[in-house]
């Protein structure tokens, strides 16, 4: 069973306690000129000062030898269909996940949603509609789901990033270790590493795994919900292998670190720990919301990029290193004018340990706090 929300807290948290005001230029539209030119903010609880304002290269001399650095290797697909249905309409179709060789689960935006039996064509492929529940539609294409995507698909760049996918896009909005494919969304954090940094963490002696989480669209879905622990995360598929828990088993034993690179291999190896801190290895679903009041029983520290307003993301962060430090690094990272989500700059974040993170008060009175300005 993953680890649910720790017992016992004294208040509820709200929608609203996850806002903060956000200047569109700090969004970041492009990457950087390389992958590790990006800033790095690194985040330590408890510390003097809590956070210090560094650059992401500067990372090899932040870990220590024996550390484990835990990756996601998931390949983003090109995702983003356009077709049509048999009257004519217009629709467009975003893969959410590949279920089978030929089946695929997508959210399909029309005018009229598409009924079971229905079929669509996508500029020369033709799938059927072989159920609906929402927005997202079981689909069947005539040709393997991957060889459709890779001849038609486009790459489904994040909402927030207004320009037409191009070159520019398809080599960086991918990781340099992206291997299986089935993500429709980048795991960002790992967008910051290139060859040469792998080579140099691992010349200091820094141990490098991975896992797979296929990241859904989901991701990008807002939380309709005030009341935060009324939400029902998106389902995503992972694989933790039996060589990354054996390197996490012997790093803790070592006494070192285990850093997870990016929220999603966090949730991954999360998802996969038992209550005893053990590790399920193989292919399993999760749906694990991380908020505030969690125990982690695996991650030491987090490296991930600055996450949206009222996001599950922003709420892990909240969880991993406390509410009210959360709260104060956004603040200063908006102030510094740091680069915001998928192209923009990094954390490094240290967790709080168990029982000391910072904790805001009653609902009523966080409310009245003003949001955070630039």
């Amino acid at each position: 069973m993953n680890p649910g929300p720790e017992a016992g807290l004294p208040f509820e948290f709200t929608l609203s306690d996850f806002d903060y005001a956000l200047p569109e230029s700090l969004i970041a539209q492009h990457p950087t000129r390389s992958r590790s030119a990006s800033r790095l903010l690194r985040v330590q609880p408890g510390g003097t000062p809590a956070w210090s304002d560094l650059h992401f290269a500067d990372l090899p001399v932040l870990l220590q030898a024996g550390d484990l650095l835990v990756m996601n290797d998931t390949r983003v697909i090109k995702a983003r269909l356009l077709g049509s249905k048999p009257t004519g309409g217009r629709i467009e179709a975003l893969v959410e996940r590949i279920d089978g060789e030929h089946t695929a689960i997508a959210m399909i935006r029309a005018s009229h949603p598409p009924q079971p039996g229905m079929r669509l064509a996508f500029q020369g492929q033709t799938a059927e509609v072989l159920s609906r529940d929402g927005a997202f539609c079981s689909l069947r294409f005539e040709t393997p789901v991957l060889q459709v995507l890779e001849a038609i698909g486009e790459l489904p760049l994040p909402p927030y990033i207004t320009h037409t996918p191009d070159a520019e896009d398809a080599d960086r909005y991918q990781t340099v270790y992206a291997r299986h494919a089935g993500a429709v969304a980048a795991p960002t954090a790992g967008l910051h590493f290139d060859e040469a940094m792998l080579d140099t963490l691992r010349s200091r002696g820094v141990n490098v795994a991975f896992v797979t989480l296929h990241v859904g669209a989901g991701t990008f879905a807002p939380v309709r919900v005030d009341r935060i622990d009324d939400h029902v995360m998106h389902l995503e598929r992972l694989h933790l292998p039996e060589q990354t828990a054996e390197a996490i088993a012997a790093t803790r034993a070592a006494g070192r670190r285990v850093i997870a690179v990016g929220t999603t291999s966090l949730r991954a190896l999360e998802s996969a720990a038992t209550e005893s801190g053990s590790l399920k290895t193989g292919w399993q679903d999760t749906r694990l919301f991380i908020r505030p009041g969690y125990r982690f029983r695996v991650v030491d520290q987090l490296i991930t990029n600055f996450h949206l307003p009222r996001s599950t993301l922003l709420m892990l962060v909240a969880a991993f290193i406390g509410f009210d430090l959360m709260k104060a690094a956004y603040a200063h990272a908006v102030s510094q004018r740091y680069r915001f989500f998928s192209y923009g700059d990094a954390m490094l974040l240290e967790r709080s340990e168990p029982g000391t993170a910072p904790r805001p008060g009653p609902a009523e009175t966080r409310r009245e706090q003003p949001p955070l300005m630039p």
